[in-house]
Protein backbone atom coordinates (compact mmCIF):
# COMPACT_ATOMS: atom_id res chain seq x y z
CA UNK A 1 0.00 0.00 0.00
CA UNK A 2 1.27 3.51 -1.00
CA UNK A 3 1.93 6.18 1.44
CA UNK A 4 -0.84 8.01 -0.71
CA UNK A 5 -3.19 5.42 -0.24
CA UNK A 6 -2.36 5.18 4.06
CA UNK A 7 -2.51 9.11 4.28
CA UNK A 8 -6.13 9.05 2.76
CA UNK A 9 -7.32 6.10 5.07
CA UNK A 10 -5.76 7.69 7.97
CA UNK A 11 -7.78 11.35 6.91
CA UNK A 12 -10.99 9.02 6.82
CA UNK A 13 -10.34 7.78 9.93
CA UNK A 14 -9.98 11.07 11.16
CA UNK A 15 -12.92 12.57 9.85
CA UNK A 16 -15.23 9.81 11.21
CA UNK A 17 -13.66 10.19 14.37
CA UNK A 18 -14.25 13.79 14.59
CA UNK A 19 -18.12 13.57 13.49
CA UNK A 20 -18.54 10.69 16.26
CA UNK A 21 -17.38 13.46 18.93
CA UNK A 22 -19.35 16.24 17.35
CA UNK A 23 -22.31 14.00 17.50
CA UNK A 24 -21.27 12.57 21.07
CA UNK A 25 -19.98 14.93 23.06
CA UNK A 26 -22.47 17.65 21.42
CA UNK A 27 -25.26 16.10 22.37
CA UNK A 28 -23.77 15.64 26.40
CA UNK A 29 -23.31 19.65 26.48
CA UNK A 30 -26.92 19.93 25.27
CA UNK A 31 -27.81 17.80 28.54
CA UNK A 32 -25.42 19.84 30.89
CA UNK A 33 -26.44 23.55 29.08
CA UNK A 34 -30.22 22.73 28.44
CA UNK A 35 -31.48 19.82 30.05
CA UNK A 36 -34.40 21.04 31.98
CA UNK A 37 -34.91 23.33 29.49
CA UNK A 38 -35.22 20.25 26.32
CA UNK A 39 -36.14 17.79 28.59
CA UNK A 40 -32.51 15.74 27.66
CA UNK A 41 -32.52 12.73 28.96
CA UNK A 42 -29.67 9.58 29.48
CA UNK A 43 -31.47 7.92 26.55
CA UNK A 44 -31.16 11.13 24.67
CA UNK A 45 -27.41 11.18 25.14
CA UNK A 46 -27.36 7.21 24.16
CA UNK A 47 -29.17 8.31 21.04
CA UNK A 48 -26.66 11.33 20.36
CA UNK A 49 -23.61 8.74 20.45
CA UNK A 50 -25.43 6.52 18.12
CA UNK A 51 -26.30 8.69 15.83
CA UNK A 52 -22.33 9.75 16.29
CA UNK A 53 -21.71 6.29 15.52
CA UNK A 54 -23.85 5.98 12.37
CA UNK A 55 -22.66 9.57 10.61
CA UNK A 56 -19.06 8.76 11.88
CA UNK A 57 -18.85 5.33 10.01
CA UNK A 58 -20.76 6.60 7.13
CA UNK A 59 -17.87 9.64 6.91
CA UNK A 60 -15.08 6.96 7.23
CA UNK A 61 -16.31 3.68 4.90
CA UNK A 62 -13.10 3.98 2.82
CA UNK A 63 -10.61 3.16 5.41
CA UNK A 64 -13.18 0.68 6.70
CA UNK A 65 -14.94 2.73 9.29
CA UNK A 66 -13.35 1.60 12.00
CA UNK A 67 -12.93 5.04 14.28
CA UNK A 68 -11.63 3.51 17.23
CA UNK A 69 -8.31 2.42 18.05
CA UNK A 70 -9.42 -0.50 19.80
CA UNK A 71 -11.12 -1.83 16.58
CA UNK A 72 -8.22 -1.84 15.08
CA UNK A 73 -5.75 -3.42 17.09
CA UNK A 74 -8.74 -6.45 17.75
CA UNK A 75 -9.00 -6.55 13.71
CA UNK A 76 -5.36 -6.97 13.51
CA UNK A 77 -5.26 -9.33 16.58
CA UNK A 78 -7.85 -11.68 14.33
CA UNK A 79 -5.94 -11.26 11.36
CA UNK A 80 -8.56 -9.28 9.82
CA UNK A 81 -6.34 -6.14 9.17
CA UNK A 82 -2.41 -4.94 8.83
CA UNK A 83 -0.46 -4.68 12.34
CA UNK A 84 1.78 -1.68 9.85
CA UNK A 85 -1.79 0.39 9.84
CA UNK A 86 -3.07 -0.02 13.68
CA UNK A 87 -0.89 2.97 15.05
CA UNK A 88 -1.10 5.53 12.10
CA UNK A 89 -5.20 4.68 12.81
CA UNK A 90 -4.77 4.92 16.26
CA UNK A 91 -3.25 8.54 15.74
CA UNK A 92 -5.76 9.76 13.56
CA UNK A 93 -8.81 8.73 15.19
CA UNK A 94 -7.19 10.47 18.92
CA UNK A 95 -6.67 13.67 16.40
CA UNK A 96 -10.02 13.62 15.61
CA UNK A 97 -11.40 13.15 18.69
CA UNK A 98 -9.11 15.72 19.51
CA UNK A 99 -10.91 18.07 16.73
CA UNK A 100 -14.17 17.18 17.44
CA UNK A 101 -13.83 18.35 21.04
CA UNK A 102 -12.56 21.25 19.48
CA UNK A 103 -15.47 21.82 17.19
CA UNK A 104 -17.63 21.44 20.08
CA UNK A 105 -16.47 24.01 22.47
CA UNK A 106 -15.79 26.43 20.10
CA UNK A 107 -20.03 26.03 19.01
CA UNK A 108 -21.09 26.12 23.06
CA UNK A 109 -18.27 28.28 23.44
CA UNK A 110 -20.57 31.58 24.87
CA UNK A 111 -22.75 29.25 26.93
CA UNK A 112 -19.74 27.24 28.79
CA UNK A 113 -18.39 30.34 29.76
CA UNK A 114 -21.81 31.68 31.73
CA UNK A 115 -22.32 28.40 33.05
CA UNK A 116 -18.63 27.35 33.85
CA UNK A 117 -16.42 30.04 33.91
CA UNK A 118 -13.44 28.42 35.42
CA UNK A 119 -13.79 25.58 33.18
CA UNK A 120 -13.97 23.22 37.13
CA UNK A 121 -17.12 21.26 36.55
CA UNK A 122 -17.61 20.50 32.53
CA UNK A 123 -14.69 18.28 31.30
CA UNK A 124 -17.29 15.29 31.50
CA UNK A 125 -18.72 16.79 28.06
CA UNK A 126 -15.57 15.82 26.74
CA UNK A 127 -14.67 12.29 28.68
CA UNK A 128 -15.46 9.47 30.74
CA UNK A 129 -14.97 9.61 35.16
CA UNK A 130 -16.22 6.72 36.79
CA UNK A 131 -19.21 5.93 38.87
CA UNK A 132 -17.30 4.30 41.56
CA UNK A 133 -13.71 5.87 42.74
CA UNK A 134 -10.83 3.30 41.62
CA UNK A 135 -9.17 1.46 39.07
CA UNK A 136 -10.95 -1.98 39.10
CA UNK A 137 -14.66 -1.16 38.45
CA UNK A 138 -14.20 0.74 35.19
CA UNK A 139 -11.44 -1.08 34.10
CA UNK A 140 -13.70 -4.09 34.12
CA UNK A 141 -16.59 -2.86 32.64
CA UNK A 142 -14.47 -1.24 29.93
CA UNK A 143 -13.22 -4.64 29.06
CA UNK A 144 -16.77 -5.97 29.16
CA UNK A 145 -18.34 -3.17 26.93
CA UNK A 146 -15.92 -3.56 24.47
CA UNK A 147 -15.59 -7.17 24.32
CA UNK A 148 -19.29 -6.76 23.66
CA UNK A 149 -19.11 -4.47 21.08
CA UNK A 150 -16.62 -6.24 18.94
CA UNK A 151 -18.93 -9.64 19.36
CA UNK A 152 -21.23 -7.61 18.23
CA UNK A 153 -19.46 -5.58 15.25
CA UNK A 154 -18.26 -9.08 13.79
CA UNK A 155 -21.69 -10.78 13.96
CA UNK A 156 -23.12 -7.89 12.46
CA UNK A 157 -20.37 -8.15 9.59
CA UNK A 158 -20.96 -11.31 9.02
CA UNK A 159 -24.65 -11.08 8.55
CA UNK A 160 -24.38 -8.18 6.29
CA UNK A 161 -22.11 -10.63 4.07
CA UNK A 162 -24.00 -13.52 4.30
CA UNK A 163 -27.56 -11.77 3.66
CA UNK A 164 -25.81 -9.51 0.80
CA UNK A 165 -27.15 -6.09 2.70
CA UNK A 166 -24.33 -4.23 3.19
CA UNK A 167 -26.58 -1.08 4.07
CA UNK A 168 -27.27 -2.61 7.28
CA UNK A 169 -24.29 -2.40 9.12
CA UNK A 170 -24.00 1.12 10.06
CA UNK A 171 -27.25 0.63 11.38
CA UNK A 172 -26.91 -1.85 13.54
CA UNK A 173 -23.50 -0.67 14.85
CA UNK A 174 -24.99 2.44 15.73
CA UNK A 175 -27.60 0.58 17.26
CA UNK A 176 -25.28 -1.90 19.03
CA UNK A 177 -23.96 1.01 20.48
CA UNK A 178 -26.85 2.67 22.23
CA UNK A 179 -27.48 -0.43 23.55
CA UNK A 180 -24.21 -0.74 25.62
CA UNK A 181 -24.96 2.85 26.26
CA UNK A 182 -28.38 2.13 27.92
CA UNK A 183 -27.57 -1.28 29.68
CA UNK A 184 -23.52 -1.20 30.69
CA UNK A 185 -23.13 3.02 30.31
CA UNK A 186 -23.56 4.58 33.58
CA UNK A 187 -20.25 2.91 35.09
CA UNK A 188 -18.05 4.75 33.39
CA UNK A 189 -19.08 6.80 30.63
CA UNK A 190 -19.33 3.70 28.15
CA UNK A 191 -16.21 5.32 26.32
CA UNK A 192 -15.12 2.18 24.65
CA UNK A 193 -12.90 3.58 22.33
CA UNK A 194 -9.57 5.29 23.84
CA UNK A 195 -9.80 7.65 20.80
CA UNK A 196 -13.06 9.21 21.71
CA UNK A 197 -12.12 9.32 25.24
CA UNK A 198 -8.51 10.29 25.16
CA UNK A 199 -8.78 13.14 21.97
CA UNK A 200 -11.22 15.02 23.41
CA UNK A 201 -9.65 14.74 27.27
CA UNK A 202 -6.52 16.28 26.25
CA UNK A 203 -8.27 19.23 24.73
CA UNK A 204 -9.97 19.67 27.96
CA UNK A 205 -6.27 19.98 29.38
CA UNK A 206 -4.80 21.56 26.28
CA UNK A 207 -7.78 24.89 26.87
CA UNK A 208 -7.18 25.28 30.33
CA UNK A 209 -10.32 23.25 32.14
CA UNK A 210 -9.05 22.57 35.51
CA UNK A 211 -11.57 19.97 37.11
CA UNK A 212 -9.81 17.69 39.01
CA UNK A 213 -8.66 14.36 38.44
CA UNK A 214 -8.74 15.23 34.42
CA UNK A 215 -5.47 13.54 33.71
CA UNK A 216 -5.19 11.40 36.83
CA UNK A 217 -3.34 8.24 35.38
CA UNK A 218 -6.07 5.80 37.18
CA UNK A 219 -9.13 7.59 35.61
CA UNK A 220 -7.58 8.02 32.19
CA UNK A 221 -6.11 4.67 31.72
CA UNK A 222 -9.11 2.99 32.13
CA UNK A 223 -10.74 4.48 28.93
CA UNK A 224 -7.55 3.25 27.01
CA UNK A 225 -6.20 -0.02 28.52
CA UNK A 226 -9.62 -1.92 29.24
CA UNK A 227 -11.12 -1.31 25.46
CA UNK A 228 -7.73 -2.49 24.26
CA UNK A 229 -7.89 -5.65 26.30
CA UNK A 230 -11.56 -5.73 25.78
CA UNK A 231 -11.88 -5.32 22.10
CA UNK A 232 -9.67 -8.77 20.82
CA UNK A 233 -11.33 -10.05 23.50
CA UNK A 234 -14.48 -10.03 22.40
CA UNK A 235 -13.37 -10.91 18.76
CA UNK A 236 -11.57 -13.81 19.91
CA UNK A 237 -14.55 -14.91 22.06
CA UNK A 238 -16.49 -14.64 18.22
CA UNK A 239 -14.37 -16.30 16.16
CA UNK A 240 -14.44 -19.32 18.70
CA UNK A 241 -17.91 -19.13 18.98
CA UNK A 242 -20.43 -17.90 16.56
CA UNK A 243 -18.27 -16.80 13.83
CA UNK A 244 -16.78 -20.45 13.86
CA UNK A 245 -20.22 -21.57 13.49
CA UNK A 246 -20.84 -18.97 10.45
CA UNK A 247 -18.62 -20.83 8.60
CA UNK A 248 -19.26 -22.51 5.94
CA UNK A 249 -18.25 -25.73 5.92
CA UNK A 250 -15.32 -27.06 3.93
CA UNK A 251 -16.05 -28.79 1.15
CA UNK A 252 -14.75 -32.31 0.99
CA UNK A 253 -11.92 -33.70 -0.71
CA UNK A 254 -12.32 -35.08 -4.05
CA UNK A 255 -10.93 -38.47 -4.29
CA UNK A 256 -8.74 -39.28 -6.83
CA UNK A 257 -10.15 -41.20 -10.20
CA UNK A 258 -7.60 -44.46 -9.19
CA UNK A 259 -9.35 -44.45 -5.49
CA UNK A 260 -13.14 -44.24 -6.38
CA UNK A 261 -15.23 -46.84 -6.22
CA UNK A 262 -16.53 -48.43 -9.43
Amino acid sequence: MSESSLGKEMLSEFMGTMILIIFGAGCVAMKVFFGEALTVTWDTITFGWGLGVLFGVLASLRSGAHINPAVSLALAATGRFPWRKVLPYALAQTAGGFAGAAIVFLDFNAKWFMFDPELVKTAGIFCTFPAVPGFWSGFIDQVIGTAVLLFGVLAIGDFAAKNNNGWIGPVAVAMLVMAIGMSLGAMNGYAINPARDFGPRFFAFMAGFTQPNLMDGSIVMVPIIGPLIGAPLGAIIYDKTTGALNKAPEPEAMLEPETQEA
